[in-house]
């Protein structure tokens, strides 16, 4: 497994992500972010802490878990539903900023995107990943990406971070698809 971006790459990409996204949403006050479990909710709360520092007031954050809503549902092990947690303001009328680590097949954005409409109605849906590695099924492209990283379908991209891994890093490797 080798390293392809390591923890001084990932905090410079979100940095940048954090910037990007203030400077298209005209600041953080109309954003909710929303993190994808698992890898996906921490960066989600990392974006929003460098979003406030950039502009200075808090930014509505929360977590969105797509597993009921994926169609690969029953082709893949069992697995712990993770809470979806509504920011305080909702979403109704703001913009949303889904947030995830890996976009790959793009399956798990349009999960996202029906769990979203369960919820409520965003004035706009736009979608932050740390990694781009091609690849889509669906017509579905990140508006901020940390990085592309082209892949080949057999190998596996695996984000690793501190909150969880204690090391930040993204590893590229040989085997089967994640």
């Amino acid at each position: 497994m080798s390293s392809v971006l390591p923890a001084p790459d990932i905090s410079r990409a979100l940095s940048r992500i954090a910037h990007e996204i203030c400077e298209r949403n005209n600041g953080g006050s109309s954003i909710s972010l929303l993190g994808i479990p698992t890898r996906g909710a921490h960066l989600a709360l990392r974006l929003a802490k460098l979003v406030e520092k950039i502009e200075g007031s808090p930014v509505q954050v929360g977590t969105l878990d797509t597993t009921l809503f994926r169609d690969d549902l029953r082709l893949k092990a069992p697995r712990a539903l993770m809470p979806t947690k509504i920011p305080s303001l909702g979403i109704e009328g703001r913009t949303v900023i889904l947030v995830d680590d890996v976009l790959f097949s793009g399956r798990t954005i349009r999960a996202a995107l029906d769990a979203l409409g369960d919820i409520g109605r965003p004035a706009r849906v736009q979608l932050a990943v740390l990694i781009d590695r091609g690849h889509r099924e669906l017509p579905i492209r990140a508006d901020f990406v940390g990085k592309n990283i082209p892949t080949s379908t057999t190998q596996s991209v695996k984000v690793l971070l501190t909150e969880l891994d204690g090391v930040d890093d993204v590893r590229v490797s040989d085997g089967g698809a994640e």
